[in-house]
């Protein structure tokens, strides 16, 4: 009896360490440094170093060293942490690597240059919903830049004949007003959340890239080289225009606009993107944690703006209107600037998604910050194209109704609010995208 219970005790043993040798080699393999970001080269390239630069200067660490590890594109910045050495590590070869190192547990953030697929948030549904407010932050607005050589006598084109262009359909710039020259096409490669994102706003499903296109890791190293080539065309992040000329974009009966502070940050121009930060949910590292508010907030912010990309910290703008705005609108405006931000919906129409989640703090900290009150706001719904006025107006007011709700929440009370239809729209109307872009509402403040 005694050798059968410990012939017993033996076997549970040997399966309890069979049990753990299994749960070891089936984890998500670990990683060597405190924090790792992985993911898009638009990010890694130079944002996420000054960055996280930036957060390890505002915890006290000093100095601060910049190493390589014999890797490209990768960069390993060191401080230290209450005395203890901090080891940040960012990885930059394209936003959907980074996905694959968050799903392995070889990141603790995913810097990417797309927003996540649905895809994705099923294949961590087990884990963090990438989809909300607590794994999805947005951390920068960029503009793809289209360019050309400085010599290209073309201004603008709308992203249906960009389509054509970079599908082979159109070969030579005569054929779009410009010179008899052949077009050489530059894109960024399949691992990139800027082809990701010229992807689908530009080529679609209708448009595959035409074969000829020269491929790459590097927005700087194509912004060069079609700065060099008279016949070239290609896009990147608005960061890396350099020497390149960059060329007004229309999309559907929208006038054609040139990506600025104001167009970028509002989301205006077609070809605006969302630059991201995610993290996974419960299991996000208390570093990982602190490093993302520290970006998100003011001073992280700043630092966006200094590497040359759009911040999210708001500012007055006095726009230029363009000659086709109807003179009402004009009216309307006349003695109010416009804030670099714009309320967007995630469902239905009066959803606020998640930047204008955190967006709404922000406004509520422009007026602290400035010593405006709430009277000196105007808020301006517009809708897609709708079927009659009447119900374009509706919508439109019912939008900006939720963005001043959500507002006084916040104890901004009372803020003042109008609808203006489905009049000037800043993109094709129509689907899922026309109902993201045109559906808007604007956030104006009176001069002073």
């Amino acid at each position: 009896m005694m050798k059968q219970r410990h012939s017993l005790q033996a076997l549970q043993s040997a399966l309890s360490g069979v049990l753990c040798l299994l749960l070891i080699f089936s984890a998500p393999a670990g990683h060597a440094e405190d924090m790792e970001i992985h993911g898009s080269n638009t990010i890694g390239a130079k944002l996420a170093p000054m960055l996280v630069e930036g957060f390890l200067e505002s915890r006290g660490s000093d100095p601060i060293r910049t190493l390589g590890n014999g890797k490209h594109n990768e960069t390993l910045l060191v401080g230290n942490r209450s005395g203890t050495p901090l080891r940040i590590l960012v990885a930059a070869h394209g936003s959907s690597t980074g996905f694959k190192a968050l799903d392995a547990g070889n990141a603790d953030v995913w810097a990417s240059s797309r927003s996540v697929k649905p895809v994705e948030v099923q294949q961590m549904a087990g884990r963090a919903n990438l989809g909300n407010l607590q794994s999805e932050h947005v951390i920068a607005i960029d503009g793809l830049a289209v360019l050309v050589h400085p010599s290209n006598r073309i201004n603008q084109l709308s992203t249906h004949t960009l389509a054509r262009i970079f599908s082979g359909e159109i070969r030579n710039w005569s054929e779009v007003g410009g010179a008899d020259l052949p077009i050489n096409l530059y894109a960024r490669d399949d691992r990139s959340g800027t082809w990701d994102t010229f992807k689908s706003l530009v080529l679609g499903k209708d448009y595959p890239l035409h074969a000829s296109s020269k491929r790459y890791e590097s927005n700087d190293q194509l912004s060069d080289d079609v700065s060099a080539d008279p016949g070239g065309i290609g896009f990147s992040g608005l960061v890396s225009v350099r020497n390149s000329k960059v060329l007004a974009i229309s999309d559907g009966e929208a006038p054609a606009m040139k990506p600025s502070r104001l167009t970028v940050a509002s989301e205006d121009y077609p070809l605006s993107r969302r630059l991201f930060m995610y993290t996974p949910g419960d299991v996000t590292t208390a570093v990982a944690k602190d490093f993302v508010e520290f970006v998100l907030g003011a001073e992280g912010q700043a630092l966006v703006s200094r590497s040359g990309f759009i911040s999210q910290n708001l500012r007055a703008v006095k726009p230029n209107l363009a000659d086709s705005t109807p003179t009402t609108f004009k009216l309307l405006t006349q003695n109010f600037s416009r804030l670099t931000v714009n309320f967007r919906f995630s469902e239905g129409r009066t959803k606020l998604d998640n930047k204008a989640q955190r967006d709404l703090t922000r406004v509520a900290e422009f007026l602290c910050r400035e010593s405006r009150k709430a009277d000196d706001l105007l808020l301006i719904g517009f809708a897609d194209q709708q079927t009659n006025e009447l119900r374009a107006q509706m919508i439109s007011e019912l939008r900006a109704l939720s963005v001043r709700k959500a507002l006084s929440d916040l104890n901004v009370h009372d803020v003042h609010y109008t609808g203006y239809g489905h009049y000037m729209p800043v993109g094709m109307a129509g689907g899922t995208s026309g109902q993201k872009r045109n559906g808007r509402v604007e956030v104006w403040v009176r001069d002073r």
